[in-house]
């Protein structure tokens, strides 16, 4: 199991504002069950006067045992453009997959880097950056991962083996890819 997430590379995004397009992309999926199960809020003034809002989320039983508590799998795919991207959408419609429920295109409000593409009915210019997948079996996350190739950085070549082993730093591996 795993969660696919196709990233647009012509829009030029610097490495920080890619991450947090794929950031919202993977965790769309869970912000949008919470917000459509809260329940109730409360107040617990013996901790603090903070409103909590409580929910009660319903997940897959496969995505909870394999990937929640298991290897939280990601793979981050590339689209050359806008239309490569959309591409996507038939792909998931031929194999059953519903957008707000299995994927969900990430649309950036053109705040800090990118130049708006269309504009909302709240007059807010949005540009369609990445669409982030419910994490899929591996069957089906292979169909739609096929058409695709996996990201990469055309600008940096970096072998960060260099023809050694991996050296240990405060007791982890270090391995960079790109």
């Amino acid at each position: 199991m795993k969660q696919i997430i196709i990233v647009r590379k012509d829009l030029d995004m610097s490495k920080g504002k890619m991450a947090a397009q794929v950031a919202h992309a993977s965790m769309a999926f869970l912000t949008n069950a919470i917000k459509h199960s809260v329940c109730g809020t409360m107040t617990d003034l013996y901790v603090s006067p903070i409103k909590y809002y409580k929910c009660s989320l319903y997940i897959p039983e496969d995505i909870y045992k394999e990937w929640i508590c298991g290897s939280f799998t990601k793979v981050i795919l590339e689209a050359k453009n806008k239309y490569q991207l959309e591409k996507v959408y038939k792909i998931a419609e031929e194999l059953g997959l519903k957008e707000g429920v299995d994927y969900f295109p990430i649309k950036d409000n053109c705040y800090t880097e990118l130049e708006p593409e269309e504009v909302d009915e709240n007059g807010i210019g949005r540009t369609l950056t990445c669409i982030g997948f419910i994490p899929l079996s591996d069957e089906i996350a292979n169909k739609i991962s096929k058409k695709y190739q996996l990201y990469h950085d055309n600008n940096k070549i970096i072998d960060p083996w260099d023809g050694e082993k991996p050296h240990a730093k405060n007791g982890f591996v270090e391995k960079y890819c790109l």
